[in-house]
């Protein structure tokens, strides 16, 4: 899983710091508790996609935050639908989520297809979100 993560384009696409741990990787996933669903999709023994829901609590309790990425080489190969597509139906079929959040680089548009495609709508921009290739983006950099 580390070894995904670390990847140029998985992590370009997430707000991820690069060369992370087999150990924050682990202590990362051990933190999820009960209210945080993990998946990953496996191919020829090799993991090329992750996704996670995670679901609020108190006041939010109806409310789930999804992150995902697919491994470089296997991106455009059904593989975020699946993953997003099972994580759908957890938030639906088994935690009765009324709404579920996710957070988007503006020039991802291989992932905001696939979002909008699935039924996300967009909501809002983010200004000066976070930093990407060492400079604070904004929705009008959206070619960078």
């Amino acid at each position: 899983m580390t070894a995904l993560l670390n990847l140029a384009g998985y992590r370009w696409g997430t707000m991820r710091l690069p060369y992370q741990s087999v150990s924050t990787t682990r202590e990362r996933m051990w933190r999820g508790g009960t209210e945080l669903v993990g998946l990953v999709a496996v191919r020829d023994d090799e993991i090329v996609g992750m996704a996670t829901l995670r679901r609020f609590e108190r006041r939010r309790l109806h409310v789930g935050a999804i992150g995902m990425g697919v491994h470089d080489a296997h991106v455009g190969q059904g593989i975020g639908t699946a993953l997003l597509s099972a994580l759908l139906d957890v938030a639906d079929d088994w935690w009765a989520l009324q709404r579920v959040e996710l957070t988007v680089n503006v020039n991802n548009s291989r992932a905001i297809h696939l979002y909008e495609r699935m039924g996300f709508e967009r909501e809002g921009l983010l200004r000066d979100y976070g930093l990407r290739g060492g400079v604070l983006r904004t929705p009008l950099d959206a070619q960078n």
